[in-house]
């Protein structure tokens, strides 16, 4: 299947089952993988791949002695869930050879993303740029991943309500970095309600539900890619997961880390609070600070600094920046979480 307009896939292959073989048609190949997602993934391929690439770490120095070890090859394939897919990407991108995308959980959207999340020190950058030809979607084998690992995937679709609201308060600021799109924030709130209206299909992974996802995060490409950011689905709720991953020095289940941003900004935003969190526990969605391991005291030392965190980092104007927060505040945010 052939896709239309800027989504940064450049075909892609949806059904169950439609992973068997692919192999056979990619030349020399590598496969950068873990070891669950391969031992499911590598009877069903056809052929066997030259070599192997264990992600271990996304330190970018790691990374990079994997991809100059690596045997030359045609193409690479990325076969699991984010760190997987981003070391791919990489790879491809420094390589200049082809991409496959083939998630074996969807709770991120780095399989339609073209850059790649590499670690420098802990700290998230984005780095490169590369599209996978094809991108393959067996809701069989997506299915085999835990199903809250699956409904994470929808975090990165919540994240327009409270991302959409902060380009909001930049612009009547004066201090949207990019020119403001009403149509585009009109575009992306579109894609939010899909999600809502499918809230029951993606809760029970039906093959609709994964293809809301999926195509949701296609969406998402096609108002972003153009306009050369993603300020519709990137705001304050994804800036207290930086800081945050940067405190604790861990990753987290993105998804996850990213509907508690959506959790505390939204309240920050005073932003149908009641609304966005009734759709997260519909989904299912894992946002709970016990489920991440994040202690109350992180939280809060983590917003008493995200104001200048995010000055120093040079992240976009949002309602962090609007609302000093006091100790009095932080508590009001939390209120509701479980610890």
């Amino acid at each position: 299947m052939q896709i239309a307009g800027q989504t940064n896939v450049t075909s892609i292959r949806f059904g169950s089952g439609s992973v068997n073989g692919i192999g056979k048609d990619l030349g020399r190949f590598v496969v950068a993988t873990m070891e669950l997602p391969w031992s499911i993934t590598e009877g069903k391929l056809g052929a066997d791949p030259v070599a192997v690439l264990m992600v271990e770490s996304m330190e970018q120095e790691f990374v990079d002695q994997q991809v100059a070890s690596a045997p030359p090859c045609d193409t690479v394939v990325g076969i699991g869930g984010g760190q997987a897919i981003d070391l791919a990407k990489y790879f491809a991108w420094k390589k200049g050879c082809r991409l496959v995308t083939i998630p074996t959980v969807i709770s991120v959207d780095a399989f339609v993303t073209p850059a790649a999340a590499v670690r420098q020190n802990h700290r998230v950058l984005y780095v490169g740029e590369s599209s996978p030809d094809p991108l393959i979607i067996d809701y069989d084998l997506i299915r085999t991943a835990p199903s809250d690992l699956n409904v994470a995937g929808a975090g990165d679709l919540l994240s327009i309500h409270t991302a959409t609201f902060d380009w909001e308060v930049a612009h009547r600021a004066g201090k949207s970095e990019y020119p403001y799109s009403q149509d585009d924030i009109q575009t992306a709130r579109a894609i939010l309600e899909t999600v809502a209206e499918n809230a029951s299909e993606i809760r029970a992974l039906s093959d609709r539900g994964l293809r809301t996802i999926v195509e949701g995060y296609m969406r998402v490409n096609t108002i972003c890619l153009p306009a050369g950011h993603y300020r519709v689905e990137e705001g304050s709720e994804h800036f207290l997961f930086y800081e945050l991953e940067e405190r604790l020095k861990k990753p987290f289940i993105h998804g996850q880390i990213v509907g508690l941003g959506i959790y505390v900004m939204s309240r920050l935003q005073k932003n149908r609070v009641e609304w966005i969190t009734s759709l997260m526990d519909e989904l299912g969605l894992r946002y709970q600070p016990v489920d991440m391991g994040i202690p109350k005291d992180a939280m809060v030392a983590s917003l008493q600094v995200l104001e200048p965190f995010t000055r120093k980092r040079g992240l976009w104007y949002s309602q962090i920046q609007e609302t000093p927060l006091d100790l009095a505040q932080i508590e009001g945010l939390l209120r509701g979480l479980r610890f």
